[in-house]
This record gives C-alpha cells, structure tokens and sequence, in this order.
C-alpha cells in the first residue's frame, strides 16, 4: 500500500512556490533539491492526511 502513496507530491516536505515573475519552484524543502509530484526518494516522511488516508485504507482490508 505505500507504494500508492510514496511520491514527493504526499510527503510533509513537498512544496510549490509562486515567484514574482510567476513562475513556480517545486522542491523539498528538507532537501533544497527542485523535485517534481510523481519523485519517490528514501528520505519520504508522509503528511498527516496521508498517514491517516493509509491507515483508513489499511483497516478497511
């Protein structure tokens, strides 16, 4: 079931900015490195809402 979640886009580091200009920076914070949605890296610490949508799905199995 992780494997559905694990993607830059759930975890709690994952974020998009707005520039002046207009232009979006989507990154991980944690790591400073320009990431996209569907990147997996090791380093994957789900948002709450995550964590909490997995363990529905895990009880309802």
């Amino acid at each position: 079931m992780i494997e559905r979640y694990h993607c830059c886009a759930t975890c709690k580091h994952f974020r998009i900015d707005v520039q002046d200009n207009g232009d979006r920076r989507i990154y991980c914070e944690r790591l400073g490195f320009d990431t996209k949605p569907t990147y997996q890296f090791n380093c994957w610490d789900p948002k709450d809402r995550v964590k909490k949508a997995m363990k529905q799905e895990e009880e309802s199995e």
